[in-house]
């Protein structure tokens, strides 16, 4: 416990664990100011000691010293980290803002202006060229937000922060390598808060293993308002990942009458002859399409919409592993290329968790012997798995959906 002196006040210095109830109002602002200060000076003493392990990495000596010259901790990049859209908005709230009206207009004009550029990609790659359009629809709304944050600043922030600090210290590595290609310029290289660059929102690593100069100008550009080897890159990206030719990501169907719930979940995959048997069907009525081996989810449980998922669904979580990301882009591709809204309403009478309440949740069920792996505030399967065998025990329908009444009936 450090004491400073403050004026002619006396004031304890803890890192994260003060009560504000000991901390006098009028000194709250200056409480953050000194931590704020402290965060600060063991920023800097972090970018000197990873300079080791860049070296050790193969980064050479003066171009850290280059990249990290000006370089600073920046805070505002950790509450963004603890506010990402697709792991705290419920599932109809987080399309409602990917698959508006707009953004599925705006994509259908990228689409009119780049159609000859797609189709070629798509012909390439054997990668559904609406699949493309959802991702670079949903990461940079068709090019026109790529970001505009220093991506050695940011990646070196999220990578000191500690939260994911072997992914943001492998991400940080991976863009340094990048400026000693000589790929592009640390002032060209710009993106989002959490280090991704370029038209869909590439992490270093990625760039490193799968860009593509498509355009074969001897460059393999991503940051210039030119989308063609970003597009082509997550095309390729996909590719690489088992993207199969002309399968949907998934479909929305109706569960029949007496449906055994415990067939949900991604991990449970049956043949489509199989589901039909069951009497699932398309929202048109019709039997689902062979298209090959396929899962049944209810995103928002067993009030809002049933869908059948197919392997490429899969492929898409490689690209961003959040379940409302992957139908967002899978939804948005489709209703770019004329494709329907979900029929079925969601129960927007159900207000989500916040964090802590999912971390509350997870403790009870902790507690109760159910495994959910670590109590982190996040809807993992493990921890869906375990609310729908809770779900079983009080005898109600085991969808997996965590809400406000049943963490009430836990308490």
């Amino acid at each position: 416990m450090l004491f400073v002196v403050l004026g002619s006040i006396p004031t304890l210095l803890f890192s994260k664990t003060v009560e504000k109830s000991l901390i006098p109002n009028s000194y709250i602002h200056v409480f953050s100011q000194i931590n704020q200060n402290n965060a600060n000076v063991a920023f800097e003493a972090w970018v000197i000691l990873f300079k080791e392990t860049a070296i050790e990495k193969g980064i050479s000596a003066t171009l850290y010293d280059k990249a990290m010259e000006n370089v600073i901790y920046n805070e505002k990049l950790i509450k963004l980290d603890r506010k990402q859209s697709e792991f705290t908005k419920q599932i109809w709230e987080y399309l409602e803002i990917a698959v508006s009206d707009q953004r599925v207009k705006n994509g259908q004009n990228a689409y009119l202006k780049n159609a000859d550029l797609l189709i070629k990609i798509q012909n390439y790659y054997d990668v559904d060229l609406k699949i493309i359009l959802g991702i670079w629809g949903l990461e940079s709304a068709y090019g026109f937000r790529r970001g505009n944050t220093n991506t050695i600043e940011a990646l070196a922030t999220l990578a000191f922060d500690g939260r994911r600090k072997n992914f943001f210290e492998e991400q940080l590595i991976a863009a340094l390598r990048i400026l000693e290609r000589g790929d592009t310029t640390l002032n060209k290289m710009q993106g989002s808060w959490a280090g991704a660059m370029g038209h869909t929102q590439f992490i270093p690593t990625s760039y490193l293993t799968y860009a593509e100069d498509f355009n074969d100008d001897g460059l393999v550009e991503i940051w210039s308002d030119d989308p063609t080897d970003a597009l082509a890159s997550t095309a390729n990206y996909l590719k690489k990942h088992g993207w199969v030719k002309e399968q949907p990501w998934g479909l929305e169907i109706i569960l029949p009458n007496g449906f055994n719930y415990l067939l949900l979940g991604k991990e449970i995959k049956k043949k489509v002859s199989y589901w039909n048997s069951l009497g699932i069907r398309q929202i048109n009525g019709n039997h689902i399409k062979d298209y090959g081996n396929a899962s049944i989810i209810l995103p928002a449980g067993h009030r809002g919409a049933a869908f059948v998922i197919f392997d490429n669904f899969h492929v898409l979580e490689k690209y961003n592993a959040s379940l409302a990301y992957v139908m967002g882009v899978g939804h948005l591709g489709d209703r770019i290329m004329g494709g329907n809204k979900f029929h079925k309403s969601w129960p927007v009478d159900e207000n989500a968790l916040s964090s802590n309440e999912k971390k509350i949740l997870q403790r009870y069920l902790l507690e109760d012997g159910y495994e959910i792996g670590k109590v982190d505030g996040m809807i993992g399967p493990k921890t869906i798995l375990a609310i729908r065998s809770y779900q079983r025990k009080l005898g109600k329908i085991p969808d997996g959906f965590a809400t406000k009444a049943l963490l009430k009936e836990m308490q």
